[in-house]
């Protein structure tokens, strides 16, 4: 049983052992798939204005010819990382870990894959590089959760610069005590509140960036010899007590390091909104297969507490629509479907949808509230004007390990979000690349708005 003492020392030894260890096939095409699905999100998040604004400053702020920004041209490393997290993070697309509710490749993906640019990293290091980068982030989120959540903190950005320094010290070849010092300098970066939370603050989106930026940083950090604290983990003013009053599980960030991999079980995103919306997206769906939903006069959603604290009908932002339970339930039951084109302008103005999302209760179920977070569970039931109500519970989302996911529909997922911004040609290229990471220049080729310009 681990006591937590000594926590930050074993994680910087695994991360350092990971420079040379032997990653099996299951793990390293699991990181194939990380590498594909983060890629796919940044590409398409790439378009958006907050990403527009964070490529805008990076070119100002972080010039350079080490690292490719997606949908722009090249920038030092720091500033690739930070454009691209943000890009990867910016529609909610992006994959996620239940048992820790972090988005663990938005940070990771693009600190490594920025570093690794930079630095020439062999295709094989980098696959080494993410899958320590994954791992770091998803333990060290899931040993702490939900006190980290309670606390208003944004696990993406809190674990998710642990995470990226770890990735970025296995590309730089750090020694130990160096490990342990960018573990150590990247927790003086953690941060990121949940005020977000309805109130359409596009600063969730930077948080995967900032994630990544500094991770990277941290670890630079540490190679030229500034050094963070050893305990950085596990201290008395440590993370685990600044964030999580110190309510942690050692045992979910040590045990099993190497062998039951995390990020094994990280979920795909099918739906472009908030993870917690997923359930009772899955829920009407299959109702809607199967029933005609006509004359809906009444929908509640039973769900855990964290997933029902989204209730919110405010959704002028594009980010509050995202975090909105009626308002999911609201176009999923216009429309089918809950992807990007659901949250656009149009569909937030929309009558109808503001018709059906006040139709909408949200409650907050203790036998629910005791299966998360192994699950997010919800119980949808549709009142409709003179016929019976229809009631459909979920156990687990599209997406999770129990309901994958297949490297086609994975691949076709990257397609549908690509195609439009790179073209079909390019964005099967990337696909190619990414499944054979034979080289890192190769998956990254088609990806700036100079390769464009060379393609036509």
């Amino acid at each position: 049983m681990q006591d937590g003492s000594g926590a930050t020392a074993q994680l910087a030894e695994w991360v350092h052992g990971m420079q040379t260890a032997t990653v099996d096939v299951a793990v390293a095409h699991q990181v194939r798939r990380l590498v594909l699905d983060c890629l796919g999100a940044a590409v398409a998040g790439s378009t958006t204005e907050v990403a527009g604004a964070v490529r805008d400053l990076v070119a100002g702020m972080y010039p350079g010819d080490h690292a490719t920004v997606i949908g722009g041209g090249r920038a030092s490393a720091a500033g690739a990382a930070l454009a691209n997290g943000t890009a990867a993070h910016a529609l909610d697309i992006d994959d996620g870990y239940t048992p820790g509710s972090v988005h663990p490749s938005a940070p990771a993906v693009p600190a490594v894959l920025a570093a690794a640019q930079h630095t020439g990293a062999t295709a094989e290091t980098v696959l080494r590089a993410v899958a320590a980068a994954v791992e770091v982030t998803c333990r060290v989120a899931r040993c702490a959760h939900p006190a980290t959540r309670e606390a208003g903190f944004h696990n993406t950005a809190l674990a998710g610069v642990l995470g990226a320094a770890a990735g970025v010290s296995v590309v730089l070849g750090l020694d130990r005590a160096e490990v342990a010092s960018a573990l150590g300098v990247a927790g003086s970066h953690s941060g990121g509140l949940f005020e977000f939370l309805g109130s359409g603050a596009e600063v969730k989106r930077l948080h995967a960036g900032k994630a990544a930026r500094d991770g990277l940083l941290s670890a630079h950090f540490a190679r030229l010899g500034v050094t963070g604290p050893a305990t950085v983990l596990e201290g008395t003013n440590g993370y685990f007590r600044a964030f999580a009053g110190g309510a942690w599980r050692p045992a979910d960030l040590l045990d099993g390091l190497g062998e039951q991999w995390a990020l094994r079980d990280t979920y795909v995103k099918v739906h472009a909104c908030c993870r917690h919306l997923h359930g009772p997206i899955d829920a009407l769906l299959d109702l809607r297969a199967e029933h005609d939903l006509g004359g809906v006069t009444a929908v509640r959603v039973e769900t855990y507490s964290v997933a029902a604290a989204h209730a919110h009908t405010n959704f002028e932002s594009h980010l509050d629509a995202q975090m909105s339970l009626p308002y999911a339930v609201a176009v999923t039951l216009l429309d089918g479907q809950a992807g990007l084109a659901q949250f656009d302008a149009a569909h937030r103005a929309s009558p109808a949808v503001a018709e059906l999302a006040g139709l909408v209760e949200v409650v907050a179920e203790a036998d629910l509230d005791a299966r998360y977070p192994a699950e997010r569970p919800a119980r949808v039931t549709v009142h409709r004007a003179g016929r019976p109500p229809l009631c459909r519970e979920v156990g687990q989302p599209r997406g999770e390990p129990s309901r994958p996911l297949d490297d086609d529909e994975l691949t076709a997922k990257f397609r549908l979000l690509a195609d439009p911004v790179l073209g079909p040609d390019r964005a099967a290229r990337t696909a190619a690349a990414v499944w054979a990471f034979d080289d890192v220049a190769d998956v990254l080729s088609e990806l700036s708005d100079e390769q464009e310009g060379k393609s036509r």
